[in-house]
């Protein structure tokens, strides 16, 4: 008599009797389970599973579509195969592709070893190699192999990255991903087959390759192609300068953890990304006239450690920095605007007094002296409490807050005076040359463990919280991103081997009945690639105090 376990799905609210063995797939061809798209995957007792996953024991099913963040993550890696696929086809052996970057919706990439230049004729070869092969609904195929066995097949594809990226792990089995004859690795799970690729895009892109992918909302459409010549321009200068340090991938990063010198290299990074708040500073004095520097930022960029070491270039300069917090002018609680679910939205703009904001920095450019509020969060509400501003004549505002480089934010204020700077944790450094990591993993990871250090939010908080965070930045962050008349990468090119030790812990205590578990286990394994830089070896002034703690600087 053939065995049968009984699952739940949650997409149609039964509980189903399975043979022991069943795949996902077979799952919904049996029962006929229906989607607006086609399933790419499923959250198997809360942890990412592909369609090719047998089920051997009761669970909890929950199948996802590209509208899921799972899903999408899932079609994107699939999309990075598929053009790897191509370059491996259309060009020489020994042309590689490196996925570098998020830009205008896309990821960005370039050519290794090409010889002459991109030209549109490339371009649109490649795209057609792509179409075809999504034409012909090859499936992706994942094989587990002993890891030496593993090693040895990356080398014989001339996988030198591969290599060098497994030859250090500790583990057993490594995974092998194959499309026809390709070979690659990707840490998380690829559509069952090229034929579930219907929307994607490939074009020029200023010196390289701009892989399109659909919109969030409508797998059909994809958004316009746009130019940002200012972020594109820090991201190609700080990839440029880890390549330079000798450290663009993790296994590269992870043969210095090791090594005495790290503390000295860790130094070097640091003194690379002073050397940029001491360039704005400059920048700044060479204007002339400014009196308001106004620096924004999405969540965890470390805009506030930003603003503390900005000023103190200011000073070095001779001006009289004088910080004040956009967050201290909150509206009362009672008259926060509300988002599409009758939730506070606490990070739009009009959450903020703007008549109240103006008219303080309004009085202060004029020379009075002027009482500033503290925003009291447990009580929603701006405490009065005598601390009063007063500038000198050579003082000079920095104004920190997420709405700084939206123009309404400060629409009284003449434009002449101030000075707009962007901060961002622009992630620098790649598992590999086809698996970047998302800069926004980046944020999360500090943001979790300074949620949990400083405010007593639980890995599960944060998460749930991140994607109305997101969201808010996409509204009122990123539109404004080229206001600023200068942009600085906040990342540092060792600090997930840093944040590794406090991060691990608490994304280990998310339970598995918890919907953040699949998150939680993402960002572990992407941790895990990672060997531990102690914390002794940041100076008191990094930017990753501010997560970690012992700052030099109040907060």
């Amino acid at each position: 008599m053939e065995k049968t376990i009984k699952i739940y799905c949650d997409n149609i609210g039964q509980e189903l009797e399975i043979p022991c063995g069943f795949t996902l797939q077979e799952i919904v061809d049996q029962f006929n389970l229906k989607s607006e798209l086609p399933f790419l995957g499923a959250l198997v007792n809360n942890k990412v599973r592909d369609m090719s996953f047998p089920l051997h024991k009761p669970s909890k099913v929950n199948f996802f579509t590209y509208y899921s963040t799972y899903g999408r993550q899932g079609y994107i890696r699939s999309l990075f195969f598929l053009l790897f696929h191509a370059v491996d086809h259309v060009l020489p052996k020994h042309v590689k592709l490196h996925i570098k970057h998020s830009i205008s919706g896309g990821r960005f990439c370039t050519l290794e070893n090409l010889d002459g230049q991109i030209t549109e004729e490339l371009v649109t070869k490649l795209f057609h190699y792509m179409k075809e092969t999504v034409r012909r609904d090859l499936p992706f195929a994942r094989e587990e192999m002993f890891t030496e066995a593993a090693i040895e097949t990356y080398q014989k594809f001339g996988l030198e990255d591969k290599y060098e990226f497994f030859r250090n792990r500790d583990r057993i089995y490594t995974s092998v991903f194959h499309l026809e004859d390709s070979i690659n690795y990707y840490y998380g799970f690829l559509v069952p087959s090229t034929g579930y690729l219907t929307t994607f895009g490939l074009e020029k892109y200023e010196n390289g390759l701009l892989l399109k992918l659909p919109s969030k909302k409508n797998l059909n459409t994809m958004p316009r192609t746009r130019f940002f010549p200012k972020l594109f321009s820090v991201y190609k200068l700080d990839k440029e300068w880890a390549e330079s340090m000798g450290v663009p991938y993790v296994f590269k990063l992870n043969q210095y953890a090791d090594n005495p010198a790290i503390e000295a290299g860790v130094l070097v990074a640091e003194a690379y990304q002073e050397k940029q708040m001491a360039r704005v500073a400059d920048m700044v004095h060479q204007r002339g006239g400014v009196k308001m520097v106004l620096i924004s930022g999405p969540s965890s960029s470390g805009k506030t450690t930003s603003c503390r070491r900005l000023s103190v270039q200011l000073a070095v300069l001779g001006y009289h920095p004088v910080q004040i917090s956009v967050d201290d002018f909150f509206v009362e609680r009672d008259d926060t605007p509300r988002d599409e679910h009758g939730e506070f939205d606490f990070e739009a703009l009009h959450a903020i007094d703007l008549p109240l904001f103006n008219s303080t920095l309004n009085r202060l450019l004029a020379g009075e002296t002027v009482e500033i509020p503290t925003f009291d969060f447990a009580k929603g509400a701006k405490v009065w409490n005598g601390k009063t501003l007063k500038l000198r004549e050579n003082s000079i505002l920095v104004v920190e807050g997420i709405h700084c480089l939206n123009p309404e934010l400060t629409e009284q204020v003449p434009d002449d005076v101030k000075f707009m700077v962007y901060v961002s944790a622009l992630t620098s450094l790649s598992l590999d040359r086809q698996n970047p990591i998302p800069t926004s993993d980046n944020r999360l990871i500090r943001r979790i463990v300074r949620d949990y250090k400083y405010r007593g939010y639980s890995a599960v908080d944060t998460i749930r919280r991140w994607p109305s965070v997101r969201r808010g930045e996409e509204l009122n962050i990123f539109p404004y991103q080229e206001n600023a008349d200068v942009m600085i990468n906040t990342s540092l090119i060792f600090e997930l081997s840093v944040l590794k030790p406090y991060a691990m812990p608490i994304l280990y205590a998310v339970p598995e009945t918890a919907p953040e578990y699949a998150e939680a286990t993402r960002l572990i394994k992407l941790l895990s690639f990672f060997r531990t830089i102690p914390e002794s070896a940041l100076p008191g002034t990094s930017i990753l105090r501010e997560f970690v703690g012992g700052s030099k600087f109040s907060y």
